[in-house]
């Protein structure tokens, strides 16, 4: 980088916005900035960086090495300027326009978001929200480049960097149709690892909270069907003799829409805790804390259900 005057970092917000709408005009529109006022500020970075950081390949703007590469720096230099000023000022959850980010696994989103939902509509109508995944060898940068503004998932390794917290201790439980010819209140480990299992999971490969603690005890089950989906899993458990093992949590919100038996798990197993993360450059940002307490009383009304 040349050297030069000191830098204007509305540059480096022009270029995100370039990087995620691939497009001069919207970012432009996006920004609420002309379009040759964008073009202006490309041409002082691309000045500033010594590299084109965009070519044009028909209708886009695709960025260049340099630019992919340094990305979720600029995005951690934006969210710890844009954490540091908002924690200096007054966060109103009613009047906030803003989109926050959530990272969750797959299997919490029908538990945690109708609830949260609920309650961001009542009380932030203008605030958006967002969910999805990570690899978790991700996380921990995606937390730090503001991709995600909290995440929840098992306790994970992490720098102090990251802050965390736990939300839910919960139990494994087991899930059968009403009717199932062997698995019945009372079943014992026998019977359970006679039957076929169905496991929800969006890796192709692997073991899931059961069969990690079955291996302790030197055991296995068959697992005859893996998907991705608890709802998708629900219908299919009212069509077979399958059974599911899944977080109690999980299990009651997947069936509301579903009147199977949930029963304990023939293990004595430990509870399962899950936990809040969120880097520590956004700790005192005002809709981050008030995300987080909104996210922890949801946590507590579902550790609460009975």
């Amino acid at each position: 980088m040349a050297n030069g005057p000191p830098i204007d970092f509305n540059l480096f917000v022009v270029l995100e916005a370039i990087f995620v709408e691939g497009s001069v005009t919207r970012a432009a529109d996006k920004l609420n900035l002309s379009q040759p006022a964008i073009s202006h500020a490309l041409a002082r970075l691309r000045e500033l960086f010594g590299d084109p950081l965009f070519v044009r390949r028909g209708n886009s703007m695709v960025p260049t090495p340099l630019t992919r590469n340094n990305i979720e720096l600029v995005r951690a230099a934006l969210r710890n300027l844009e954490g540091t000023l908002l924690g200096t000022r007054q966060f109103d959850p009613a009047l906030a326009t803003r989109r926050l980010a959530l990272c969750l696994p797959s299997s919490m989103e029908e538990a945690l978001l109708p609830p949260l939902m609920h309650r961001i509509a009542k009380l932030a109508p203008h605030i958006d929200l967002v969910t999805n995944r990570s690899e978790r060898q991700r996380l921990e940068s995606r937390l730090e480049a503001g991709v995600f503004d909290v995440a929840i998932d098992v306790l994970l390794q992490h720098s102090e960097e990251v802050l965390h917290q736990r939300v839910l201790r919960e139990r494994l439980v087991v899930v059968a149709r009403s009717g199932h010819p062997q698995v019945r209140p009372g079943f014992d480990l026998a019977t359970y690892l006679q039957q076929q299992h169905l496991l929800i999971s969006t890796r192709r490969e692997g073991p899931g909270i059961a069969d990690i603690e079955l291996s302790r005890l030197g055991l296995e089950r068959r697992i005859r069907l893996r998907c991705q989906q608890a709802s998708a899993a629900g219908q299919i458990l009212g069509d077979s003799d399958l059974i599911l093992t899944m977080l109690e949590y999980d299990a009651r919100a997947m069936n509301v829409h579903f009147g199977h038996q949930i029963l304990a798990l023939p293990i004595a197993a430990e509870p399962i805790d899950l936990y809040m993360y969120w880097h520590g450059s956004v700790d005192s940002d005002a809709a981050n804390r008030w995300l987080r307490a909104e996210l922890g009383a949801v946590c507590e009304s579902l550790s609460g259900t009975e």
